[in-house]
């Protein structure tokens, strides 16, 4: 079939279109420069130049597709002012763009990639796909995307033949993000201090993540949610793992959640990390999608060796 994708430069949509082109499946990018996105062209995607805020390109772009697959987001913690307006801007406007494109091209199936923090926090529970967000938002991100997740769910139940995918924490090769980053400092034996010990969340390997969205494009049920997590870990277990694996010792002196609130008092950007982080859980099982779409993400030992041992 015939995909469109938003997001593919990415680090997860990256690996959805990898997939999609590895099994045949013609795939058209948004892309806000294809002088940027040679690595697509590599591997034969069409590059569709625009972005999220131009309805007419999302349109166009759409046209002659058979499915869609919206990924593109801002993911990051500890934004505010134009960063923060950007933020709502391409995960909240920028998703209802997009799926009022799809509806209006009556595309045949499209899948959305929510997350797992779109639940906010899950304060010590493991939730499934029925669980509604309290209220009470950790960051912008956590607020975006819950947003632009009620935004699905509406035109959901409007028609539109829509799947919602929720990734938990994602990690592999190539992964930029901040605890990502944390992760590669313990590989490589530069991790001193431990920050957020009981942070809690999946951790899911990219790669898994891709094949979930493909299993959802390809057998999840129009008007289904399903969470694509990985082994329910914490901060400090997590980052134990990565150490265990690659033959490093993980960082033992734990700074105090308490020190750290006090330190960021004075900068906004400072306190929503440690908000969105000090003792704050985004746990999902992931059995529904095991039971209906086949999902099978690899146990964290081996992705991690993987990730830090093989690269």
């Amino acid at each position: 079939m015939r995909v469109f994708v938003t997001g593919a430069t990415g680090f997860v949509m990256g690996a959805v279109v990898r997939q999609l082109r590895a099994r045949g499946d013609p795939v058209v990018a948004l892309v806000r420069d294809p002088g940027h996105a040679a690595a697509l062209a590599g591997i034969g995607c069409e590059l569709t130049p625009g972005d999220l805020s131009d309805p007419s390109a999302i349109s166009a772009a759409l046209t002659g597709c058979d499915a869609a697959i919206h990924g593109a987001a801002i993911y990051e913690i500890g934004v505010s002012g134009k960063r923060r307006d950007e933020m709502f801007e391409a995960n909240v406007n920028g998703t209802e763009r997009v799926l009022a494109a799809c509806r209006d091209a009556r595309i045949g199936k499209a899948v959305y990639v929510s997350t797992i923090a779109a639940f906010g926090n899950t304060r010590g529970r493991v939730v499934d796909e029925t669980y509604s967000h309290d209220g009470r938002y950790t960051s912008a991100y956590d607020e975006t995307k819950h947003r632009a997740h009620v935004i699905a769910v509406r035109y959901q139940t409007e028609g539109l033949p829509l799947v919602i995918v929720q990734p938990g924490g994602v990690y592999g090769p190539g992964d930029h993000s901040a605890i990502g980053g944390v992760m590669r400092q313990v590989a490589d034996g530069k991790a001193r201090a431990l920050a957020f010990p009981e942070l809690g969340m999946n951790m899911v390997h990219v790669d898994d993540v891709a094949s979930g969205v493909l299993l959802a494009l390809d057998r999840g049920r129009p008007g289904e949610s399903y969470a694509l997590g990985g082994e329910i870990t914490t901060m400090r277990s997590l980052l134990r793992a990565v150490a265990e694996v690659t033959g490093q010792r993980a960082p033992s002196f734990v700074v105090p959640g308490a020190l750290l609130r006090i330190m960021t008092l004075p900068f906004p950007r400072l306190r929503e990390t440690v908000r969105s982080a000090d003792g704050v859980t985004f746990w999902a099982t992931d059995a529904k999608a095991r039971r209906e779409l086949g999902y099978a993400p690899r146990p964290l030992a081996l992705g991690l060796h993987e990730t830090y041992v093989r690269t």
